[in-house]
């Protein structure tokens, strides 16, 4: 009984938190600025729209590609067009339950394409730990270029480089001590977390010696110049932020990007995320929030009318009929 209410928890509360959130929003919102949010997101311009969302599938395409030179050195090369299809199918997936996209790939994967669960998993773990390693570094280079503004704004919540220094330093020394504590540790449980730690970092480290490594950099390097690429452009469609700047909208992109891990798909915060970072460089709050509708209303439209179509297509396609 308990099992099964953590199971549902675990499914329906990040959906309900993102309603809830979604609720939030619009009651603590003057019906002024949500009357023009709403003008800003249905005069938007198609254009930057569509032009977002052919980013959006280039760089899903990429990451098909991508996955290939993962899977190729255990002996397996999917059809690219499964490997387009079963990605889609798997973010189509995480909008109703949160990581359940992917299992469904390694599962679709070795339906269609004959590649072994436990091999096709260790693959897209690989493949999230390195987006995770590429996120931390669009978060360090938003900070460098926009230290000024957020040191600023943090002095104005009065958080002063005294504070920051401390917390920095305190974060160091806990992280370090934790650290040589579970190395040391004898712990059965630790010592399989410390394996598994392990498992992951040579799965990592084997990029390095891979064939086409070259060829996964610069995939890799593509995904993410498009994911900010497909962000960038959607500035266009509201008239206040059309002048903001590159390093501006790298801050916005990261705090989306949290955003999209909290709830699922980001429903509900991700324009909530988006608006509280615009606000720090003086955007108001209608523009922050269509901004932020405007970028998630048309990814996930893509997201679930291509990968929809992607459950029903794959089975004529895929090697195993």
């Amino acid at each position: 009984m308990k099992k099964n209410l953590l199971k549902t928890l675990k499914t329906f509360g990040p959906i309900a938190f993102g309603l809830f959130l979604i609720w939030y929003t619009y009651s603590i919102t003057s019906a002024e600025d949500r009357t023009l949010i709403y003008e800003y997101i249905i005069s938007a311009d198609p254009l930057w729209v569509g032009l977002s969302l052919i980013i959006g599938l280039l760089s899903h395409v990429s990451r098909a590609i991508r996955w290939n030179y993962l899977l190729g050195p255990l002996g397996y090369k999917p059809k690219l067009i499964s490997n387009i299809l079963v990605i889609l199918m798997g973010y189509f997936a995480n909008l109703g339950i949160p990581r359940s996209g992917e299992i469904l790939r390694a599962t679709a994967l070795t339906t269609y394409e004959n590649v072994p669960f436990q091999k096709g998993f260790g693959t897209i773990i690989t493949e999230r730990v390195i987006d995770l390693f590429m996120l931390l570094l669009v978060v360090v280079l938003g900070l460098i270029l926009q230290t000024d503004v957020l040191l600023d704004f943090f002095a104005q919540k009065g958080i002063s480089w005294t504070k920051i220094g401390y917390m920095a330093t305190g974060l160091i020394i806990i992280g370090s001590f934790t650290l040589w504590v579970l190395m040391r540790s004898k712990n059965k449980v630790i010592a399989t977390l410390k394996a598994k730690v392990s498992d992951l970092l040579s799965g990592v480290f084997s990029v390095l010696k891979m064939k086409h490594k070259w060829r996964f950099i610069a995939h890799t390097l593509f995904i993410w110049i498009a994911y900010v690429g497909m962000f960038w452009v959607i500035k266009f469609t509201v008239p206040e932020t059309e002048s903001l700047g590159g390093s501006v909208l790298l801050v916005a992109f990261v705090a989306g990007a949290f955003a999209m891990s909290a709830t699922n798909g980001g429903i509900g915060l991700y324009p909530i995320a988006i608006q509280k970072s615009l606000a720090i460089f003086g955007i108001s709050i209608a523009a922050g929030n269509a901004f932020g509708w405007i970028m998630w209303i048309s990814q996930t439209i893509l997201i679930v009318v291509l990968g929809g179509l992607s459950f029903l297509i794959i089975p004529f396609v895929s090697q195993k009929k």
